[in-house]
């Protein structure tokens, strides 16, 4: 039988290049669940061709209108922050991809490990808010994780019949973004349009920014701690523009694994949902003679301000990266609206990591707390920043 996928957050980048590798496959995977936050049109759309058991929209204003769109297909639709997470976990569904953007992907994940359901996981804030707790959460559950993004993915290819302990370090590569040889005075006047063009992934808007920010590499950081028991100092980023090499693995005997391959992220997505096995596919080969030469070098701090941030929490621990990633969210919201410049990013989440209450060691409880209370923080620092500091 086809494995039953809930794809949470379907519609967005992740999503629907997901749903592209499942319709490659109609007699190993089907579709159990589709989710999304706003685009109901999109939704729809996809429903009417996947033709799930249930589909939910996370803005309840909304559920009228998918509920008429769907009208005598027999597909369940509710409605709901709640519903994602109730359906997350109580679905037929055997895996749940967990591609919901940010903070709000964490309940949906939870449920579904309570529930004892394969994880392939590319809703990277869930570990970064809340590392502590899903692993343990894992260990008390039948449930198992899979990472989708490719760098996690590589690392997790790259240590198929390795065991942790002969891992010295793992190097996480970064494209380096639209903005890697822009010159400083001029990254100050750079624009969301400008933000937006990266030069080699096709993503969402706000792991585009992070991607020029490099928080998208803090956070990957971040969440290859929690997935691979390291320690903070046994991971390394170093910037390869040509985002062919997606990481490295340094063993204790002085050899290192690396993952290629072409950016395109229905591989790793593909290898999350078919592993253990590895299923032949018809998507672009890489032609090593068509990259004559790879390049690598070290992240500058003073443009990558955002990675030393990442580092900073990730060390601290606690609540920390929970007040950094919900900072960040808000920052990154601001700058796409106009509100605040690109290098006012890193700043409005430094505020925001000095202001919010330590927690050493939280519970969701706490969690919510402090992501409520770092969104409040920084979205006052945003509207007057002078009289904040």
């Amino acid at each position: 039988m086809p494995l039953k996928i809930a794809i949470l957050g379907s519609t967005g980048s992740i999503g629907t290049q997901s749903l592209d590798v499942i319709a490659r496959y109609p007699e190993w995977f089907s579709v159990e669940v589709l989710t999304a936050g706003d685009n109901v049109e999109l939704l729809a759309k996809q429903s009417m061709r996947f033709h799930p058991d249930s589909v939910v929209i996370g803005n309840e204003k909304l559920y009228l209108k998918l509920k008429e769109k769907l009208k005598g297909t027999g597909i369940k639709v509710n409605a709901g922050d709640k519903a994602i997470e109730q359906i997350a976990g109580d679905s037929a569904a055997d895996m749940v991809l967990t591609a919901i953007v940010g903070y709000s992907g964490l309940r949906p994940t939870i449920a579904a490990i309570k529930s004892g359901k394969k994880i392939a996981l590319a809703n990277k804030e869930t570990l970064v808010v809340a590392g502590s707790l899903i692993r343990k959460l894992l260990q008390e559950s039948a449930s198992t994780m899979i990472p989708v993004d490719s760098e996690h993915s590589a690392i997790f290819q790259c240590l198929a019949g390795e065991t942790i302990s002969s891992v010295e370090k793992i190097t996480l590569t970064a494209s380096g973004g639209p903005f890697l040889n822009l010159p400083l005075e001029k990254l100050r006047k750079a624009s969301p349009i400008d933000a937006l063009r990266h030069p080699n992934w096709s993503m969402g808007d706000k792991i585009t920014i992070d991607s020029a920010t490099m928080m998208n590499k803090g956070l990957e950081v971040i969440e290859a701690k929690w997935l691979f028991n390291l320690e903070p100092d046994q991971i390394k980023v170093i910037i390869h523009p040509q985002s062919i090499i997606h990481s490295f693995v340094h063993f204790t005997d002085g050899s290192v694994k690396a993952q290629l391959g072409i950016p395109d992220m229905r591989m790793p997505i593909l290898y999350a949902l078919s592993y253990p096995e590895r299923l032949q596919s018809d998507l672009p080969r890489l032609e090593l003679n068509k990259y004559p030469s790879f390049t690598f070098h070290e992240p500058d701090p003073a443009r990558f301000r955002s990675l030393s941030l990442a580092y900073k929490a990730l060390n601290q621990g606690g609540n920390m990266p929970c007040i950094m990633n919900a900072a960040n969210e808000v920052a990154v919201s601001a700058f796409l609206s106009g509100k605040i410049g690109f290098m006012q990013i890193p700043e409005v989440v430094e505020y925001t990591m000095g202001e919010v209450t330590f927690i050493t060691d939280p519970g969701i409880g706490e969690l919510e707390i402090s992501d409520k209370q770092a969104r409040v923080a920084s979205g006052k620092f945003i509207i007057n920043p002078v009289e904040e500091k």
